[in-house]
């Protein structure tokens, strides 16, 4: 039955895929969740449906409800680890250098071991449930009371920062404090390998006032306000801009994961680098150093995916991604090279300032693009 009504869908009403809600309940078998259960191997086994997105939210309230990674090829599931870490990273908690680098890099840990590739974590910040993007950077806590249970539903842990205010403010240091961080998690999100989920409004500051559960609402802490985009255009330049960048350079969309095995001739980087502020590899005491949250993510290689004839695939590239939530500025040592660093995005007001000696200043609380021009 749930078989016939999923082809329906896809062969009538011409859907190109599905997310499943609460997932975890299709593969729950007597034993308990099974990745090779019956109703994934239906699905596998059909020669229609096996052919669609598929995308799990992977987890319910049964018992083993929580299987995050533990769904089979050719699904993808929404990674919430990928979304608490950026929340507490960019609020300024220490020790997240580790889970931070393993979010950038597309999850391996969670998807590779059966032969996923990084596109299977369906990245997020913020979804239909909980806090949207404006309200996550104005909220210490939920504000439900319009729900009618008395402020008790609604996801408690909500990793938000007010940025030192509750709600709405006029204080143009904290309002430009919250635009900041609202650019800096939506660059994480865009330039991270695995798949960017946005939510609808996030681009243009849409608010629930507080509320992180507002399911139950039909009225205007629901509702789209699409004359908000005039009056955030500089945030939807911006998300456009993320997009561009993401659609141009397929090295921020890799299809299979690298460990930095491989070195690129033309520019002599690895495939995948970690860097820190004096430009040196991170060492194992690095990434658990709780004095410091900054990190540089350099990616090296083609330019263009091999297995697409249409390009040439001669050409390399070599990006660098500085991500620094300090409250303090850092000065960063670029990877030395015969070629030219060159910014091409910034969530700070403005560029980074070059220094002596290939040094950058890298301002607080910002998110760096740089291209290596050869």
């Amino acid at each position: 039955m749930i078989i016939d009504s999923l082809r329906h869908w896809v062969v009538d009403m011409h859907v190109d895929g599905f997310r499943f809600d609460l997932a975890a309940s299709l593969g729950r078998e007597a034993h308990g969740f099974d990745g090779d259960g019956a109703f994934f191997r239906a699905i596998r086994e059909d020669s229609v449906l096996s052919q669609v997105k598929l995308i799990a939210e992977p987890w319910d309230i049964g018992p083993g409800g929580y299987q995050l990674g533990g769904f089979p090829p050719g699904w993808s599931e929404w990674n919430d680890r990928f979304r608490d870490c950026l929340r507490r990273y960019w609020r300024g908690e220490a020790g997240f250098l580790p889970e931070l680098a393993r979010s950038l890099h597309g999850s391996s840990d969670l998807f590779e071991h059966n032969g996923r590739r990084p596109s299977a974590s369906i990245n997020l910040v913020t979804s239909h449930d909980g806090f949207t993007l404006a309200d996550l950077v104005s909220y210490n806590e939920r504000h439900n009371e319009a729900n009618g249970e008395n402020n008790n539903d609604g996801h408690h842990a909500n990793f938000s920062d007010n940025c030192g205010v509750e709600g709405p403010s006029d204080d143009p240091v904290i309002e430009r404090l919250r635009r900041r961080q609202r650019r800096n998690l939506l660059a994480t999100l865009f330039l991270a390998q695995g798949t960017p989920m946005l939510l609808g409004g996030d681009e243009f500051g849409r608010s629930q006032l507080g509320n992180n559960n507002a399911y139950c609402q039909d009225n205007a802490i629901t509702w789209l306000d699409w004359s908000a985009q005039a009056r955030e255009s500089d945030m939807v330049d911006f998300v456009r801009k993320l997009i561009r960048l993401r659609n141009k350079y397929p090295l921020l969309r890799r299809d299979l994961f690298v460990h930095g095995k491989q070195r690129i001739e033309s520019n002599g980087f690895s495939d995948i680098q970690w860097l820190r502020a004096d430009g040196a590899s991170m060492r194992d005491a690095d990434w658990h150093d709780e004095r410091h949250n900054f990190l540089a993510m350099l990616l090296a290689g083609e330019i263009m995916p091999a297995r697409d004839p249409r390009f040439d695939n001669s050409k390399e590239a070599a990006l660098l991604i500085v991500f620094n939530a300090d409250p303090t500025p850092v000065e960063f040592v670029l990877p030395p090279s015969d070629f030219h660093w060159q910014c091409l995005l910034t969530t700070a007001e403005s560029d980074p300032a070059m220094t002596a000696k290939g040094r950058v200043a890298i301002e607080p609380r910002s998110v760096q693009l740089f291209e290596l021009l050869m």
